[in-house]
């Protein structure tokens, strides 16, 4: 390979590497997590850090593991695990009221 074929491949590259982060920042986000965010964006329901700021003080004893959000039931399930057990709170995104719990 001659300079300037090794030039060009390396351009090539680094091109290729700059669009990439432009490129996945204009698919659209799919799953229940880019629900939540087009929801929470419209106003329909709350943003997961305000749902997050509502009930981690409640469960300040056990490690809070994250989050997932049903766009169906229009709810998060917020994860935690204390001594080996987990639990899941189930939270109304609307409202933010806690609307289960289950071991």
């Amino acid at each position: 390979m001659n300079l300037r074929s090794a030039f060009l491949l390396a351009l090539a590259a680094a091109l290729a590497g700059a669009a990439a982060p432009a490129l996945a920042h204009q698919e659209p986000e799919r799953g229940e997590q880019g629900a939540a965010r087009r929801e929470a964006q419209a106003g329909n329901i709350m943003r997961s850090s305000d749902i997050e700021a509502r009930i981690l003080p409640q469960m300040r004893d056990a490690e809070y593991l994250g989050f997932a959000y049903d766009s169906t039931a229009r709810a998060y399930r917020l994860k935690f695990i204390k001594d080996g057990r987990v639990t899941y709170v189930d939270v109304d995104a609307r409202t933010g009221r806690i609307i289960g719990r289950s071991r």
